[in-house]
């Protein structure tokens, strides 16, 4: 039976920081499909407050509680990457459709398993690639597959995020290559998901992953630590369709650029200048074109209304918008759980290439 509104459960909602305020809620407060019904944070004077900043009636400290109410159908989960494991199951195991933020676990194995129950559970899911949800990259797809560039011979990926040499005490938990958290989980993964997207799954790597900053201080508490987190991933490879494939992926301390992607054909280029959470731009010319020009983007690509703020809320409530589609009607829609492990099993093969030293076949 057809829900008239949607009722979320947001579990990271702190009014101070974090994803959740910053893009979910905004998100989630313009679409008419959904109704922001409960918040969820460590403490219960912060749930409280965060309930009153963003008009939920229902506040809780215990996500269990959360996950558990008749009232809720469908929980966002929106913390640090340790946690998703064990807050995504609990929503799983509840029956409740499920959207967790990128990555879907610390590890691959993790990430099956969610997968995996989410398929028993019969419930939907969405993972938060939300690169997916930029009209500019969805043209991007789309004009692949109409033979824009024709044979897609060659791909490149560049993104180069400036984050600086110091971190504030709160980051502490990400200097660990076991916090699922870096250059490899974070940037690399919703880029290459980018990429992916438009020219379809990579069967082949050779990779580095680096540490290149390999201590942080961090400045509220005059300490230097040593880092193990991957800031640098450079990765060479081929598409299922045989184009070669190379990307660069790094956190830099200082002025950095992109991300862009560069699709190269026997007919034409196509070059996507942007990020899956500000403003992008869409370049292309056929081969018969002496200069790259800028490509209109349709405004049926836009899904959402137009009060939905720009910046990280936009591309968010897009998927949030093909969320409430698929709850409505039971049909599977990507990026999902399942997508997210063909994610998880590209990173493992880009850390197993580094480590080894050599090239690793992804199984079809």
């Amino acid at each position: 039976m057809a829900i008239e509104k949607i009722r979320v459960g947001l579990i990271g909602a702190n009014v101070n920081r974090g994803w959740g305020p910053s893009a979910h809620i905004p998100a989630l407060l313009a679409l008419p499909e959904y109704e922001l019904t409960a918040v969820c944070t460590a403490h219960k004077e912060t749930a409280e407050e965060a309930a009153n900043a963003f008009g939920a009636r229902l506040a809780f400290s215990d996500h269990e509680e959360l996950v558990q109410h008749p009232d809720i159908d469908l929980v966002t989960v929106s913390v640090r990457v340790p946690f998703h494991h064990e807050l995504t199951t609990s929503a799983l195991q509840a029956g409740k459709h499920v959207y967790t933020e990128w990555p879907l676990g610390v590890t691959l194995q993790e990430t099956q398993d969610m997968a995996a129950l989410a398929r028993t559970q019969g419930v939907r899911t969405l993972i938060g690639l939300q690169g997916r949800g930029s009209p500019a990259l969805i043209r991007l797809k789309e004009l692949v597959a109409e033979g824009y560039v024709g044979e897609v011979l060659a791909c490149h990926l560049s993104a180069f995020g400036a984050v600086g040499l110091d971190r504030t005490s709160d980051r502490i938990w990400a200097k660990d290559r076991s916090s699922g958290v870096g250059a490899l989980q974070i940037q690399f993964g919703h880029y290459m998901d980018a990429l992916c997207f438009c020219v379809g799954d990579i069967t082949e790597v050779s990779a580095v992953v680096s540490t290149q900053v390999s201590q942080w201080t961090f400045t509220d508490v005059g300490t230097t630590m040593d880092v193990t987190t991957p800031d640098n991933v450079l990765m060479s490879g081929k598409l299922a369709g045989g184009a070669v494939v190379s990307a660069h992926v790094a956190s830099i301390p200082w002025h950095g650029r992109g991300p862009k992607i560069e699709i190269y054909g026997r007919e034409g280029t196509l070059v996507y200048h942007g990020s899956h959470i500000s403003h992008t731009k869409l370049e292309g010319a056929r081969s018969t074109e002496a200069d790259m020009q800028e490509l209109p983007i349709p405004e049926r690509l836009m899904w959402v209304p137009s009060d939905v703020p720009q910046g990280p809320p936009f591309n968010v409530a897009q998927m949030y918008r093909r969320f409430a589609e698929a709850i409505q009607s039971g049909e599977r829609m990507e990026p999902d759980f399942d997508t997210a492990v063909r994610r998880h099993q590209l990173l493992e093969a880009v850390q197993t290439a580094s480590d080894q030293g050599g090239r690793v076949v992804l199984d079809g």
